[in-house]
């Protein structure tokens, strides 16, 4: 069979195919329409924004320090550093997110991620986080979680960072590899502690699995929201004794300093 036969028998199959996919959304949106992922008003689309929510959003776009990715008032041009990252340089190479994290839409989608069993919402976030970290994902060989200490995990029964690892790997095409870092340590909530608190509660907190080949290894780590940096660097940090010559930070929304 020639190829221009073979072309003529599988085109109007894959037409019957995409009428079948079409009519299943179709019945899917009668059903359950459409609605916004942040405040659940009704959208044109499944997995976006309400136009207020799509407003709402405090995008970080360029111009950004290329270090720790937080925003600048104005473009100076690419490749500049903060002060802050040159006063106080982060253990991993680079980090960026998404968005703000602030009250608004990017608070509302985390925290329902994260406490309210709405893990549907990885997907669309993780597919976000892969646009906004082409960069770091460039030249990347796996993408690592940062994990949960196994009985924060028991109770929770949840990782939102693997949730949202997963889907960057699925959405880049990149390497998924949740078992390359542990948590040793059950630390205390970050919540309320001062920049010099959180260094010391997370302080020996990681460790590379036994077995885990990241000698050489360019990483990519994935957490939902980044504060301080100081859970990111301790997970940056055992990622390197264990070999890892390279580890970047990618995250859905970081807290920005008078954001």
């Amino acid at each position: 069979m020639s190829l221009s036969q073979a072309g003529a028998e599988a085109s109007p199959r894959g037409r019957i195919g995409q009428f079948f996919t079409a009519f299943g959304r179709a019945a899917l949106d009668a059903l359950y329409p459409p609605t916004c992922l942040a405040c659940r008003a009704a959208t044109g689309a499944r997995g976006g924004l309400c136009p207020d929510c799509w407003r709402a959003m405090r995008f970080i776009e360029r111009p950004f320090c290329d270090r720790l990715g937080t925003p600048f008032e104005q473009d100076l041009g690419e490749g500049l550093l903060s002060p802050q990252a040159i006063a106080d340089p982060p253990a991993f190479r680079r980090a960026r997110a998404v968005a703000r994290f602030e009250d608004g839409p990017a608070r509302r989608l985390v925290h329902r991620l994260k406490y309210s069993d709405r893990g549907d919402l990885a997907k669309p976030l993780g597919a976000w986080m892969a646009r906004a970290g082409t960069d770091v994902l460039a030249d990347v060989d796996a993408i690592v979680p940062v994990p949960l200490h196994p009985l924060r995990l028991w109770r929770r029964r949840f990782n939102q960072a693997a949730a949202l690892a997963q889907a960057v790997a699925a959405a880049s095409g990149r390497r998924f590899e949740p078992q390359w870092l542990v948590r040793v340590k059950s630390t205390r909530s970050q919540v309320g502690l001062s920049r010099e608190q959180r260094a010391a509660n997370m302080q020996g907190a990681f460790r590379a699995a036994p077995g885990a080949p990241l000698a050489g290894m360019r990483i990519v780590l994935v957490d939902d929201v980044v504060t301080s940096g100081a859970t990111a660097n301790a997970a940056a940090r055992a990622l390197l004794r264990a070999g890892a010559v390279d580890v970047d930070l990618l995250v859905f929304a970081r807290v920005v300093s008078g954001a």
